[in-house]
């Protein structure tokens, strides 16, 4: 006759398995969920370095971006494989909105709030991912419209300098934790050798700083409309790196900021293998 302690033995066994195959199921979950965000970036990036090289084309937003992968052979397939990535890195990041970011971690209020807005970010992109597959006109709505909406509402310019300081307010936030390399801490990095971790790092501080440059920028765009009572000034991202392109030494600023995007897709893709989860 199985004793209790024999059952209650067994009952842990299980429960530690399952948190085991748990864990294991939200790191991979994470990790594809991390390439697909380096792809996207990758993407946007390299389409504004050919601006900038004065290539052709155009600069692009993330939604942009994936009506270039469609437009590429295999385009379909690549888009539906990058849509459920994107799937994967939204429901990671709600998760750690839920339960906290990091091991031993007591769930900062910040890094939950953060953790859920990007959740349903990148949600929102898998969703505009698979309007784009189905060949509907997938669009995310124009900066200019959607802030030209909310003018129109009582106390509407108030809210818009909010949000455009809110955004401000990410662009700092991610410039410090770029410069400061805050990001290592997200990641496992004593499993790195020298020469990899100093890639990584590199790439980290600079494609931080460029997203900070981005963020800036569109924020800046988001008040002046609300001061200006005139949604002409709110601009999303391939707005932000166009008024780049076309300041002084425009090209330069341009290929600088794409080339970080660029070092930021390889930083989210090598993270993949060394993030916290």
């Amino acid at each position: 006759m199985t004793s209790t302690r024999d059952r209650s033995t067994a009952a842990n066994g299980h429960t530690a398995v399952s948190a085991v195959s748990g864990r294991d199921a939200l790191r991979t979950t994470a990790a594809v969920g991390l390439v697909a965000r380096g792809v996207v970036y990758a993407v946007i990036g390299i389409l504004a370095l050919k601006v900038a090289a004065g290539a052709g084309g155009k600069t692009e937003s993330q939604t942009g971006a994936m009506r270039t992968i469609a437009g590429q052979p295999f385009g379909e397939a690549l888009l539906i494989v990058l849509a459920v990535g994107l799937a994967c890195y939204a429901i990671w990041r709600l998760i750690e909105g839920v339960v906290g970011t990091r091991p031993g971690d007591d769930g900062a209020a910040h890094r939950r709030v953060a953790a859920i807005a990007s959740g349903i970010a990148y949600a929102a992109l898998c969703y505009t991912a698979v309007k784009i597959i189905a060949g509907a006109q997938a669009t995310t709505g124009s900066p200019k419209h959607a802030t030209a909406g909310v003018l129109g509402w009582p106390g509407g310019p108030v809210l818009v300098a909010i949000a455009g300081l809110v955004v401000i307010g990410v662009g700092v936030y991610q410039g410090y934790k770029g410069l400061s390399r805050k990001f290592e801490e997200e990641s496992n990095t004593q499993r790195m050798g020298r020469g990899a971790r100093t890639v990584f790092t590199a790439a980290g501080v600079t494609g931080h700083v460029a997203r900070a440059i981005t963020f800036l920028l569109i924020g800046y765009g988001v008040i002046k409309a609300a001061l200006s009572y005139s949604a002409r000034s709110a601009v999303g991202l391939d707005g932000a790196l166009q008024k780049l392109a076309h300041a002084s030494a425009g090209p330069l600023l341009l290929g600088v900021v794409a080339a970080g995007f660029v070092a930021f897709a390889l930083y989210s893709i090598a993270d993949a293998r060394y993030h916290k989860v």
